[in-house]
């Protein structure tokens, strides 16, 4: 594992600092908590932000937070695809270990008589009530929870107000507007499914759903007077359906050049919405003054989408990452992770080591001094000692993934994958077939060195093997209907 920093930093008490000092009535300090405000877009991509390498998109305000906080270059979510990673965020725990490996709706209905060699495994569509949950552990700390967005972990009952949060604005069973445009609702998907956003009261036509989410999570914010909050914003941006305002559209249209890595005008658009909106909510922390002592964290929940979508161009491009969303190659799991706090200089950070997206919980319980009474069925690991570099008493691990479905497009095959140091193996249910990449020397997973280190690829297929065990992974079955055609 490997950790550096730009320029030497200056770290006030702890990187993440003790509780700020107020005084009290009776004149003695007391240890305020620090606020969490908690950013997930939706399908962004690792390369998709100006400080992760864009070229065509541009994110002044994210590239600033980075700027002033740490920026993790090898971070992962817990699955290629939103409902999984979401779970894990929640809970601390793998998606193959809560048994839900996709998105809800597919979860909820399996796909009818599928034309594939073998059926999709079984998966929970609903988040478990008996887990506890992050937002849980913030009420129980007397945090104000706030959910904001996009929820995709189970029918109503299992909605965020029964899992830990005060107020939820936008959150259903869906994983995707119908539109981003006022009045946020209508047919979606081929079957013309009804859907809508609830609690965009007020909005006009023309609004835009990023920029109504971020209103309305302003007025919490300015609401909330001395309570500590726990605010979490999950954007529907970035995904589908690929919409944006048309000046913005226009924008990118006369920015586009053919050797560009990201050629999509729509998508860039729907990336500076999004850039726009944080840099608005930076903005309220200051004006409340509650910068000084809130932790925020900006991130994605899976790679870039990287199909066509109705006649535009390749959606997003996660060069030099192999494939996307959908897909355990990097390009599937890997995303941008950007963490800011008090102790920081403006002189950017930037950690190396691999994280994953159930490291937040465990993370945030130490930082905020949450009592997790049930930490130790966490697998996810607390970061603060790569925080306060000290990434020599961060515990050497294992990343291990598990998708046993398919995904659109040819996308990806039913597999599971562990990363083991600079060692990836990829397991393939169709043929029983691994392909192990050298992460250090071929970050895109071009050579396949499964036939010349048998050795290594023993040894990870051990790793992967007694971890599916451990977890109890459900597995792909054998598909009685398939002809041997798609």
């Amino acid at each position: 594992m490997q950790w550096f920093i730009s320029k030497r930093i200056v770290l006030v008490s702890l990187l993440f600092p003790t509780f700020a000092l107020s005084g009290s009535s009776t004149g003695a300090a007391e240890r305020k908590p620090p606020n969490v405000l908690f950013i997930v877009a939706d399908d962004l991509g690792a390369h998709d932000l100006g400080c992760y390498g864009a070229d065509l998109h541009e994110t002044p305000n994210i590239d600033g937070l980075a700027r002033q906080g740490i920026q993790f270059t090898t971070a992962y979510a817990s699955a290629p695809v939103c409902t999984p990673t979401r779970a894990a965020l929640m809970t601390g725990k793998s998606p193959a270990r809560l048994n839900m490996t996709i998105w809800h709706e597919s979860a909820a209905s399996p796909p009818e008589n599928p034309k594939t060699k073998l059926l999709h495994a079984y998966s929970e569509p609903n988040l478990p009530f008996d887990e506890l949950t992050l937002a849980e552990l913030f009420k129980e700390a007397g945090y104000r929870t706030m959910h904001f967005g996009k929820w995709h972990l189970g029918e109503a009952p299992h909605y965020p107000e029964n899992n830990g949060f005060d107020i939820n604005i936008g959150g259903t069973l869906w994983g995707a507007p119908p539109t981003f445009f006022y009045p946020f609702k209508g047919g979606f998907g081929r079957a013309q499914e009804p859907r809508y956003v609830p609690g965009m009261e007020w909005s006009q036509p023309g609004d835009y759903l990023t920029d109504r989410l971020t209103d309305k999570a302003i007025d919490q914010i300015k609401a909330v007077g001395d309570n500590p909050f726990f605010l979490y914003l999950s954007y529907y941006s970035v995904h589908t359906p690929i919409e944006a305002k048309e000046q913005d559209i226009a924008y990118f249209e006369g920015r586009v050049k053919p050797e560009m890595t990201h050629t999509n005008p729509v998508y860039s658009a729907m990336v500076k919405s999004l850039d726009e909106n944080v840099g608005r909510l930076l903005r309220t922390l200051k004006e409340q003054q509650y910068d000084k002592n809130t932790i925020v964290v900006f991130t994605s929940d899976n790679g870039g989408f990287t199909l066509p979508y109705r006649g535009q161009s390749q959606v997003t491009n996660n060069a030099p990452l192999r494939s996307g969303k959908g897909s355990l190659y990097e390009g599937g799991i890997r995303v941008p992770l950007i963490m800011q706090s008090l102790g920081w200089v403006e002189d950017g950070t930037k950690i190396e080591t691999p994280v994953i997206t159930h490291d937040f919980l465990p993370t945030l319980a130490e930082v905020c001094r949450l009592d997790d009474h049930e930490a130790e069925s966490r697998e996810g690991v607390s970061l603060l000692s790569l925080l306060r570099g000290e990434p020599d008493e961060f515990p050497a691990r294992d990343l291990f993934f598990h998708y046993p479905h398919y995904y659109f497009g040819g996308i990806s095959t039913p597999c599971s994958a562990v990363r083991s140091g600079d060692w990836k193996l990829i397991r393939f249910y169709e043929t029983n077939e691994y392909q192990l990449f050298d992460l250090n020397q071929d970050p895109s997973e071009l050579t396949d060195l499964n036939a010349t280190q048998p050795k290594v690829t023993a040894d990870l297929k051990q790793k992967l093997n007694d971890w599916l065990s451990e977890v109890d992974a459900q597995y792909p079955s054998e598909n009685p209907d398939w002809s041997g055609k798609e």
